[in-house]
């Protein structure tokens, strides 16, 4: 079985955001699968994905800030910047994080660890609606 949706996130503010519970309600299809994978993909350049803690919100605030003291916006070296200062740093952060997840399922849910979330990972100050495709492989 295959379905694929796409999921239309609002705007975020910069910042490392749980969406978890965003994803499993725009797969109605994930209740049914006892074995699959869930890929889930960002068709931007200037966010990224990532999986990591789900419980303190302090968690991501300290990638907040190791991504803002790793690739500063706004660094002199940076040629590519006519969308404003955050725009380079913006690509880069999501280079580093990456486009996708794929994540396994298990008897009609996500089968990911006790504290694991995924995380739309915002890299500019205005990056807009953030949409990503889903893609549920499974039986």
């Amino acid at each position: 079985m295959w379905a694929q949706h796409e999921l239309t996130l609002r705007p975020l503010r910069r910042g490392f955001h749980l969406i978890t519970r965003e994803v499993v309600a725009a797969v109605p299809e994930l209740a049914s699968v006892s074995t699959g994978l869930l890929h889930v993909f960002i068709q931007h350049t200037s966010a990224s994905l990532t999986l990591n803690e789900n419980a303190s919100p302090d968690v991501r605030r300290d990638f907040e800030r190791y991504f803002n003291h790793a690739v500063p916006d706004g660094w002199a070296e940076f040629e590519h910047t006519q969308e404003g200062p955050d725009d380079m740093a913006a690509h880069i952060k999501a280079s580093l994080l990456g486009p996708s997840l794929t994540l396994p399922v298990r008897a009609g849910r996500l089968a990911l660890g006790t504290w694991q979330g995924i995380y739309l990972c915002e890299h500019r100050d205005q990056g807009g609606s953030r949409k990503l495709v889903l893609t549920l492989q499974g039986e």
